[in-house]
């Protein structure tokens, strides 16, 4: 069978550049790699196939020669005739795959890993929030066996070299003219083996446990934060470093209180008398409730201010606002009495003290005559 065109094989153009070259190959390799296409004869075949052609074209040397001679020039330049002709070519492999295929690593390659994040949501009231506070955490996570101080190991014993490997950790297999080193699975890529394992964490080097720690929460935390509690994660495997745990803020609802960033909004009902009026009246606010005074003719829907009431912000000392709505009730049920006095009222005020039904009033007449 003839061999197709190099550039054909790898789907790229003439000029392509070297990082063309090494994302088709990639593409292809990752495609029809024999690992990921057992007794699959076609699958092999074009995966050679493509190896080959990266081969070639990724060496500037022989792509001159394949561009100006064709298959007959890299002959004479050496052509990818066996394993040794490739050079590094092996090194450029595991540089493009790494792990995905193990051609990547050394000895103990399975040692030290970093512990897994863990995520805690904590759940808290709108008044914390005024001056912070301490949380105590209960973390359900894995810790280092005391008893073989995360080695895994029987107090006392020691790991013996892997025989397949020699304690290497890698395996090398060849498929025609292709090499890979591939972690040896009889010590995991760790180059040892561990024959005494710790009786109380079966060799792991890690038990389940909980952990009390304790968080400061601070003012003004926004809902939806993240706190980073740097190497309070899992414990790392063989040594490895720590993850971290992250505490989710989530703020409760509150019944009276709305946040708007560091301020806080209420409505409060004013009876329409008062508004009317003017007079004191009790708010409520994040720390207790306060007296404060509306205007005589309150209308409802006015909103009123309240400096420093509302909730202090992590970058700034001021706190923020918090603004009161007035909601004027009408009243719903009236004795005899308290309707004939509405009535006088009603009569007596007419639409001189009332300038927005008055305003309304002008605009109809201009609009319907």
């Amino acid at each position: 069978m003839a061999k197709r065109d190099y550039y054909e094989v790898l789907g790229v153009r003439r000029d392509a550049d070297e990082a063309e070259l090494k994302k088709a190959y990639r593409r292809l390799a990752l495609q029809y790699h024999p690992d990921r296409n057992p007794d699959n004869p076609q699958a092999e075949e074009r995966f050679k196939e493509a190896s080959e052609a990266y081969a070639v074209l990724s060496d500037a040397d022989r792509r001159r020669a394949y561009d100006r001679f064709g298959f007959e020039g890299l002959g004479a330049a050496g052509g990818v005739s066996d394993f040794g002709d490739l050079g590094g070519f092996t090194d450029l492999f595991n540089d493009l795959f790494g792990d995905l295929f193990g051609g990547r690593g050394g000895r103990r390659r399975g040692r030290g890993q970093r512990g897994a994040d863990l995520r805690y949501n904590l759940e808290i009231e709108l008044s914390q929030l005024v001056t912070g506070f301490e949380a105590k955490l209960s973390i359900p996570k894995m810790r280092p066996c005391q008893t073989c101080e995360g080695t895994g190991l029987r107090p006392g014993t020691q790991p013996e070299r892997c025989a397949r490997c020699r304690g290497t950790g890698q395996v090398v297999f060849q498929q025609g003219f292709f090499r890979i080193s591939r972690p040896c699975d009889a010590c995991g890529g760790e180059g040892e083996v561990v024959r005494e394992r710790c009786s109380d964490c079966r060799g792991a080097g890690r038990i389940e446990g909980q952990q009390s720690i304790n968080v400061r929460i601070p003012a003004g935390v926004e809902d939806g934060a993240r706190l980073r509690l740097s190497g309070e994660g899992e414990a790392g495997v063989a040594g490895g470093p720590p993850g971290d745990l992250y505490v989710v803020i989530s703020v409760k609802a509150h019944p009276l209180f709305v946040r708007d960033g560091p301020d806080l909004h209420c409505e409060v009902p004013v009876p329409f008398a008062r508004a009317a009026l003017g007079s004191e009246i009790e708010v409520p606010t994040i720390e207790g409730k306060v007296t404060m005074r509306i205007p005589e003719g309150t209308q409802s829907g006015t909103v009123l201010r309240l400096r420093g009431k509302g909730l202090p912000t992590l970058r700034q000392s001021a706190r923020g606002d918090q603004l009161v709505r007035i909601f004027v009730e009408v009243p719903t049920k009236l004795t005899d009495r308290q309707r004939q006095l509405v009535e006088q009222l009603a009569d007596e005020l007419g639409s001189d003290v009332s300038p927005a039904a008055k305003s309304f009033m002008e605009k109809l007449r201009d609009l319907f005559g």
